[in-house]
């Protein structure tokens, strides 16, 4: 693959797009920021050619948890926020909450689920879910 082909998925880029917009932020700027907040002393983790590529769709190597750190940081977003749109982009793992959004499942390749194959993966978390209850209250 070389850089012009595009990804499938633009979680990640489209994230960091709207931010960089809401921040006035441009390549370099964003790039000089991202530094992991774990390891400050590494230096950016991004440079502006990656995230140009990034943010224009264009096929990079999938980034490192580091990386997701150092971008969620130079983004001023909280980690998890930029881990999701990462998993997506770039792992196709797209995370579903139920009606009460008590029950979180992640679901890779949703994108081949209709509305009913998504309320099925529901169901069966929520059958698990009841189950271990039964189990930890002497029931089951």
């Amino acid at each position: 693959m070389n850089a012009e082909e595009t990804m499938r998925r633009t979680d990640l880029a489209d994230l960091v797009r709207t931010r960089m917009e809401e921040l006035g932020l441009g390549l370099r700027s964003l790039a000089s920021a991202c530094l992991d907040p774990q390891r400050p002393e590494d230096g950016p983790l991004w440079t502006r050619g990656t995230l140009e590529n990034l943010t224009k769709g264009r096929v990079i190597k999938a980034p490192s948890e580091e990386q997701l750190r150092a971008l969620a940081a130079g983004l001023r977003l909280p980690e998890q926020v930029v881990k999701r749109a990462g998993g997506a982009q770039f792992m196709g793992i797209t995370e579903h909450w139920n009606g009460d959004h008590r029950t979180r499942v992640l679901i890779a390749r949703i994108e081949e689920l209709d509305e009913e194959g998504v309320e099925e993966v529901d169901e069966l978390a929520q059958i698990v879910f009841r189950r271990r209850e039964r189990r930890g209250s002497g029931q089951g």
